[in-house]
C-alpha cells in the first residue's frame, strides 16, 4: 500500500494521545484483592495522604508531606465513605507523622513536634498547638518522622539517615520520649530510614521497615522488615545492608555478622513504609495477627518494584510467607498510585493511603464468614 504525502505527514506529526490518569473512584474499582475482599474508595482529596491515627471519638486524622497540611475524616454515616475532609493545620513542614493520645493530637513537622490538645471537639477551630519538641535534626533528606506510642505510653521518633548513605554520629536510629518531649533515649540503631513501625499484638515487640540504600544497582540491597528484640540493637547501616550485604565505601573492616539481620527481607527498592497488623474481627481468622505492609515504589529503578500493600503470615516474631495483598497501582511501567499508609479500622476493615492519588482505599472482606 503506497501513502500519499499528506498521510504520511498526518501519520509522523499526530500528537501523542495523553494518558487519562484513573479518578481515586476509578482506581479503586480496578484494584486487585484476593477473591472475597472489596476495594471501594473511603475519601478522596486529602493531597499527598501520608500516617493515619485514629481518634477517639471515630476521627481518622491524617498527615501528609508536601502539602504541609494535617487532614481530619468524619465517617458519622458509619458506610464505610468518609462524610467530611476537613483540614486541621497547614503550612507544616512535611507533617508527615502523626499519633494521638488522651485527646491530643502529635504532628512531627521535621524538626519540631506538636499537640493539638482536645482536637476532636474542635475540628472546625482547630486550636494553636503546643510544641513538644523543637531540637530534632532539621536536614530533609529523611526527615519525615513517623511517630506512633508504644505499649510503653512512650512516643516513639525516628531520626533518619540525612543522605543516601553516611555515617553521621546522632542520626539512623530510633529514640523515644514522654508524651511531654522529655526522657528522651535511643532504643535502636543503624535504621537507615524507617517510616513505619507497629507493635505485634503477640509478643509486644517493635517490627520496623526500614529503606534500604540507593546507588547499588536494581536488586541490591533489599528493603527490610525487623524486630527489635532487646535493647540498643543495631541494625547495620551504613555499615552491613539486608543482614549480608557489606557497603563498598563503610563496610570495610566490618563484618555483617556484628549486626541484627532483618527477619525478612522485602525486594530492592519497594520503599516498604506503613505497617499495621490485623487485629479486627472482619477478615477470615487466617489473617489475625497478620501484618500489612505497603510499598510506596521505586523511583529510580529501571523496572519499577513495588507499588502494592504486601500480607505479611507470622508466627510469633517470625516471618512465616510474605506475599501480595493490594495490587494494581501499576499500569506497566506508568504510576496510578502509592500505597503509603495501612491502619485497622473499628469495623474490621483496613484503609490504604494513597499520597499519588490524594486518597484512601477501604478493603473489606464480604465472602462467606470464616
Amino acid at each position: 500500500m503506497r501513502l500519499s504525502l499528506t498521510s504520511l505527514l498526518v501519520l509522523c506529526c499526530a500528537p501523542a494521545i495523553a494518558f487519562a490518569a484513573p479518578t481515586p473512584t476509578q482506581l479503586a474499582a480496578q484494584l486487585h484483592v484476593p477473591p472475597g475482599f472489596t476495594v471501594t474508595l473511603f475519601a478522596q482529596g486529602v493531597p499527598n495522604a501520608r500516617e493515619m491515627a485514629w481518634g477517639d471519638r471515630g476521627t481518622l486524622f491524617v498527615g501528609s508531606n508536601d502539602a504541609g497540611k494535617v487532614y481530619a475524616l468524619r465517617d458519622d454515616h458509619h458506610d464505610g465513605r468518609a462524610d467530611s475532609v476537613r483540614v486541621i493545620a497547614s503550612g507544616l513542614r512535611d507533617p508527615l507523622g502523626i499519633a494521638f493520645r488522651n485527646g491530643a493530637l502529635y504532628v512531627s513537622a521535621i524538626d519540631r513536634i506538636l499537640r493539638y490538645d482536645g482536637i476532636e471537639a474542635k475540628l472546625d477551630a482547630p486550636p494553636s498547638p503546643a510544641v513538644v519538641v523543637a531540637d530534632l535534626p532539621t536536614e530533609a533528606h529523611h526527615g519525615g518522622r513517623y511517630l506512633a506510642f508504644g505499649p510503653d505510653g512512650k512516643l516513639y521518633v525516628p531520626i533518619g539517615a540525612p543522605c543516601n548513605v553516611c555515617d553521621r554520629p546522632g542520626y539512623a536510629k530510633l529514640t523515644r520520649m514522654i508524651s511531654d518531649g522529655g526522657a528522651r533515649e535511643d532504643v535502636a540503631l543503624g535504621i537507615r530510614n524507617t517510616v513505619g513501625f507497629a507493635w505485634n499484638p503477640q509478643t509486644q515487640r517493635l517490627w520496623f521497615t526500614d529503606n534500604g540504600r540507593d546507588l547499588m544497582g536494581d536488586d541490591v540491597p533489599d528493603d527490610e522488615l525487623n524486630v527489635i528484640t532487646k535493647p540498643m540493637q543495631h541494625f547495620g547501616f551504613p555499615y552491613c545492608h539486608a543482614g549480608d550485604v557489606p557497603d563498598p565505601e563503610f563496610g570495610k573492616g566490618k563484618s555483617c555478622r556484628d549486626y541484627t539481620p532483618p527477619i525478612a527481607k522485602l525486594g530492592a527498592h519497594v520503599a516498604a513504609l506503613g505497617i499495621a497488623f490485623y487485629t479486627g474481627r472482619m477478615f477470615p481468622a487466617e489473617y489475625r495477627g497478620n501484618a500489612f505492609i505497603a510499598e510506596h515504589g521505586s523511583w529510580n529503578r529501571s523496572t519499577k518494584s513495588g507499588y502494592r500493600v504486601v500480607r505479611v503470615e507470622t508466627d510469633g516474631d517470625k516471618v512465616v510467607r510474605v506475599t501480595p495483598f493490594l495490587t494494581g497501582f501499576l499500569d506497566g511501567q506508568t504510576t496510578l498510585g502509592r500505597p503509603d499508609a495501612v491502619i485497622v479500622a473499628s469495623d474490621g476493615s483496613l484503609l490504604v493511603s494513597d499520597d499519588f492519588q490524594g486518597a484512601i482505599y477501604r478493603i473489606a472482606w464480604s465472602g462467606d464468614r470464616r
